[in-house]
């Protein structure tokens, strides 16, 4: 299973999206260093379908302005990997896909930087009903490691939101 290749359990991402579920809530990602791994995962979980609406995987730049609505005059002037691009990823998700939640994720896996930003730099977007934030984390291992953990860090955070 997926769930488990990034270090997560399935029970934990069942129980996140049992709290959507009560709520009456959906989520959508928008996704660039983890190229749809946050959707995969939550969708490891039987019955996600209720609460998943599904995903974008914006990992080339331009997709990011095209299918999520990043700003271009952003991407030109901080490129791909900066909170506020993670932020919009985010609003852009929950827009595009018609859900409640978006969850944007940007940052440079390595195992070079991109664009003068260091592997590990990652920064994640929440987008819901009370508005948007940014969590950046700088991630310590091989490419592998930081897209796995960017994963269970975003979702860790996102139910934490949800608390």
């Amino acid at each position: 299973m997926i769930v488990e290749q990034v270090g997560l359990s399935l029970s934990r991402v069942a129980a996140l999206l049992e709290t959507l579920r009560r709520r009456g809530e959906t989520v959508a990602t928008a996704e660039s260093l983890t190229a749809g791994l946050v959707s995969a995962v939550l969708t490891d979980v039987p019955g996600a379908s209720d609460v998943v609406r599904g995903g974008l995987i914006v990992y080339a730049t331009d997709l990011k302005a095209e299918l999520a609505g990043v700003d271009r005059d952003l991407l030109d002037a901080y490129g791909a990997v900066h909170p506020r691009v993670a932020e919009m990823l985010a609003e852009g998700a929950r827009r595009r896909c018609t859900a409640d939640w978006g969850i944007g994720l940007t940052g440079v896996a390595g195992p070079d930087p991109q664009d003068g930003v260091a592997p590990g730099t990652v920064h994640l977007g929440f987008a819901g009903p009370g508005g948007a934030t940014v969590r950046s984390v700088r991630l310590d291992g091989d490419r592998h490691a930081v897209r796995a953990a960017a994963v269970r860090v975003a979702l860790e955070h996102f139910a934490d939101l949800l608390r």
